[in-house]
């Protein structure tokens, strides 16, 4: 059974940092691309961030870009989510999700094309 798990969130004041773990059991995490996906209160989840299977190719989106690093461990089955000045905009319920279709140094933007999501965490960042 795949499960993806995240660790990391919590309450921070805005200019802190977190960093975000993602660990993966049920699958040898380095056969998946995986991302970072954020749903804040009222609003659709969002891409955050995404790593291909060899970590050579990763994407941000715009609002994180430069501040936020995503990253992975495959031997420890793990991908990570640095999180540098952090604004109270980042509020959100953040989420992993592994995608085992892509070829090695794929990686994708897009919610539909992942296959196993995990429960999310919790991030709070106030001013």
């Amino acid at each position: 059974q795949v499960q993806l798990g995240e660790s990391g969130g919590g309450l921070v004041q805005a200019g802190d940092s977190l960093r975000l773990s993602c660990a993966a059991s049920g699958l040898t995490s380095s056969r998946y691309a995986m991302g970072w996906f954020r749903q804040a209160p009222g609003k659709e989840r969002e891409f955050v961030a995404a790593i291909s299977r060899s970590g050579v190719t990763t994407y941000y989106a715009d609002a994180v870009k430069g501040r936020f690093t995503i990253s992975r461990d495959n031997a420890k089955n793990t991908v990570y989510l640095q999180m540098n000045s952090l604004k109270p905009e980042d509020t959100a319920v953040y989420y992993c999700a592994a995608d085992f279709k892509l070829p090695n140094d794929y990686a994708s933007r897009l919610q539909s094309n992942y296959d196993y999501w995990g429960q999310g965490t919790q991030v709070t960042i106030s001013s």
